[in-house]
């Protein structure tokens, strides 16, 4: 998993474009953080919704920020220390300072559980787009402006069941109106 990380975070480093305030991190170094932030989390014996709960962030944002795809605020950083004492102060400053890494490698598709998500939002991708137009009007669900949850719930047969829920914020797709934009022409 390291390895495949380490992957990840140097692709996205070299096809990333370099930004002044771009913190640059070796992708061994994030790697081998984010074993030992895991491992603290499981020295602490404490579940992705335990500690979503005492953090006040989603169970999918506290499991981003710990694998160093979402950063990391002070103030959830406090509450993390407190809520994983094991895991190290370099590391705590390290995930508020770094920038995440919000690509992947494409070789986490074939992982089963990864892909047969992918797939049902395939599969479904025509109509829930239908059915988001239908709702809001022309326009797409923000995954900026989102929060992702994932639980559980049990079947009218008494099977486990998954229960994922997107929550984006609607952006609506504008005309364009020269006299709306404040930016100069290219053409001036």
């Amino acid at each position: 998993m390291l390895k495949a990380l380490a992957k990840v975070v140097v692709f996205c480093l070299l096809s990333s474009t370099a930004i002044a305030e771009y913190r640059s991190v070796n992708s061994v170094a994030i790697a081998d953080r984010v074993s030992r932030v895991l491992h603290a989390k499981a020295s602490a014996n404490i579940s992705y919704d335990e500690l979503s709960a005492k953090l006040g962030v989603t169970n999918v944002y506290a499991a981003q920020f710990l694998m160093g795809q979402a950063k990391l605020t002070a103030e959830t950083a406090t509450k993390l220390k407190k809520a994983i004492p094991q895991i190290d102060d370099a590391d705590i400053k390290a995930m508020q300072e770094d920038f995440p890494m919000r690509c992947f490698d494409d070789e986490i598709l074939k992982e089963p559980n990864v892909y047969r998500t992918y797939e049902a939002i395939t599969h479904n991708g025509e109509a829930i787009k239908t059915l988001i137009n239908e709702k809001c009007g022309d326009g797409i669900m923000s995954a900026i402006d989102f929060y992702l949850d994932v639980g559980t719930t049990t079947g009218k047969h008494g099977e486990k069941r998954v229960v994922i829920t997107f929550n984006g914020k609607f952006l609506p797709f504008i005309e364009q109106k020269s006299s709306d934009n404040t930016a100069s022409s290219p053409r001036d």
